[in-house]
């Protein structure tokens, strides 16, 4: 159940002729009254003799009886609406909600002969709305400072007590959401997203990809955007603004949108905290691949949510945002409209409540921006390795959330997840369908032995992974990583040490692609096969011994 209060007005008539009309798209039906401050008052709805200038009236006195001391916009307008898959809600339901509503925000507090004057409209079968003149009885504006956060809290109670669905809420980080007349534009104008949505998508990929504040706005300026920046007298930068270009109002002058109007972390002092804190980290190798490097990078993300303070967890949530926003420019065309969902859905994951020390992500930040600089591997297993840590790093930001009570970024992240997992799919499909063919290949004797290395490392797993259709490009995998000299049962330890595979529809697929990017196979194309050993019994080394030796 959701409530909106909208900004107050000052045209009590004019929000009743919305009321009791038939609604823009002629889908209000049967507009009465299910409550009110008093049982007496006229209902054009049901009473043929009462009508919209009369209820105006007795909702209008104190208004007028106050006169100039009344505010100027005094109409009160708050809509509830049930879920969709809610049970129909009867009149007296409706009202008692109403007034719980009221009671709470302090509009109407319960036996408060001063109360302000208040209806409460129903004009379909799943909301309500209610209007109020906030003028009280001794002639005082009302008491209703949060009011959305006070109706909002009394609706989680209220829908526990009648059963109704228990609707997410949120933190008030989320984006703010286009307009019901930018929507309509948008309708008129025959395009798919409103100006503030492509706008906001266009400022979160590049800020992904710029390296300073200034790059960020060279990046913006040459995407076609309009760019105008703010300045303080001593000339530094106090925020900045965007209009799409053509996108006019009634006077034909650009509509703009402040950074902070897109999204709260897109304004001028949240851009400039990310992108200038002082980067510590250390440089990466001469011959570190960008994508190898951001796989690795992206793999360590669930471990560091799990075992760093709530800053640094949130730090880490908004550059794997970044990586989201990033993928799409630099992946093959054909992944790019599912990648791009994903991001969508998990722009609202990437903020909370707690703020984010971002010069704990700054080694990953830069993995995310070097692959603009790299073209897509050609080697699939890569991308596809890559795709996949960034899913399982989704999906730990799922839990993340949850485990702190972010609901809304908890169903965001689901969303994402599930783009992720189509997209993923098909990037994976041909480089798994290689890797499997060389398991096909392998000796009977050398898929025995990796048989034997999973039932050592993996007893409790070892049985199920054996049987699943992608059992032999783990063996080969295994055999591969063996033969480029690491241990594969230290390995396969390594691989489900911090990470639970219950959840995982195949056990063997996951662990792949971990061992990939644990062993860094994905610098090998999948086109290379590993070389055959030519006994059971040849030593594989470790990492250690190979440098005692």
């Amino acid at each position: 159940m959701i409530a909106n209060i909208v900004k107050p007005g000052h045209k009590t008539r004019g929000v009743l002729n919305y009321l009791y009309g038939p609604g823009r798209a002629n889908e209000h039906t049967d507009p009465h009254l299910v409550a009110a401050w008093d049982e007496f008052v006229p209902d054009p709805g049901r009473n043929p003799t009462a009508t919209l200038a009369q209820l105006a009236d007795v909702l209008d006195l104190r208004v007028k009886q106050a006169g100039h001391k009344a505010p100027k916009n005094h109409v009160w307008h708050c809509s509830i609406r049930a879920a969709p898959e809610d049970r129909h809600l009867t009149d007296d339901e409706w009202a008692t909600i109403a007034r719980r509503v009221l009671d709470a925000t302090g509009i109407a507090p319960a036996d408060d002969p001063d109360a302000c004057r208040w209806i409460a409209v129903r004009h379909a079968d799943d909301h309500i709305h209610i209007v109020a003149t906030k003028v009280r009885g001794d002639l005082h504006p009302p008491r209703n400072w949060n009011d959305f956060l006070r109706a909002d809290k009394e609706l989680v109670t209220i829908e526990k007590e009648y059963g109704l669905r228990q609707v997410p809420r949120g933190d008030r980080t989320a984006a703010k959401r286009p307009t019901r007349a930018e929507q309509e534009k948008t309708q008129r104008t025959g395009r798919a997203t409103t100006a503030r949505e492509r706008l906001r998508t266009t400022a979160r990929t590049l800020l992904a990809a710029a390296t300073t504040p200034e790059e960020y706005f060279r990046l913006l300026e040459g995407s076609g955007a309009l760019v105008e920046i703010q300045r303080f007298p001593s000339g530094d930068i106090r925020g900045y603004k965007v209009a799409l270009a053509g996108d006019t109002n009634a006077q034909g002058e650009p509509v703009w949108f402040s950074g902070s109007t897109l999204a709260p972390d897109l304004s001028y002092p949240k851009i400039n905290e990310r992108l200038a804190a002082p980067d510590t980290s250390p440089a990466a190798p001469p011959e570190s691949r960008a994508w190898r490097r951001l796989a690795q990078a992206t793999d360590r993300v669930p471990e560091l949510l799990d075992h760093s303070e709530d800053e640094a967890g949130q730090a880490h949530i908004t550059v794997l945002a970044e990586t989201l926003d990033i993928l799409p420019l630099a992946a093959p065309p054909a992944l790019r409209p599912g990648l791009l969902q994903a991001a969508t859905a998990f722009e609202r994951a990437s903020r909370s409540r707690i703020r984010a020390q971002h010069q704990q992500a700054l080694a990953t930040r830069r993995a995310v921006k070097a692959i603009l600089r790299e073209p897509a591997p050609k080697d699939g297993a890569l991308l596809a390795a890559v795709i996949d840590a960034v899913l399982l790093a989704v999906v730990a930001a799922q839990h993340w959330h949850r485990t702190r009570g972010h609901n809304q970024q908890v169903e965001a992240a689901r969303q994402a997840a599930e783009h992720l997992r189509t997209t993923y799919q098909a990037a994976a499909a041909e480089p798994l369908a290689l890797i499997h063919k060389r398991g096909t290949q392998l000796p009977e004797w050398l898929r025995r032995q990796q048989a034997a290395t999973v039932r050592r490392a993996l007893p409790e797993q070892a049985e199920q992974i054996l049987a699943e259709p992608g059992w032999p490009a783990l063996a080969a995998t295994l055999a591969q990583a063996g033969t480029a000299g690491h241990n594969p049962a230290t390995l396969l330890t390594e691989a489900t040490a911090t990470r639970e595979l219950d959840t995982a529809t195949s056990i063997s697929e996951v662990l792949t692609w971990r061992l990939h990017r644990l062993a860094d196979l994905t610098q090998r194309t999948t086109s290379r096969a590993p070389a055959p050993q030519s006994a059971p019994h040849r030593p594989v080394h470790t990492d250690q011994q190979r440098r005692t030796r």
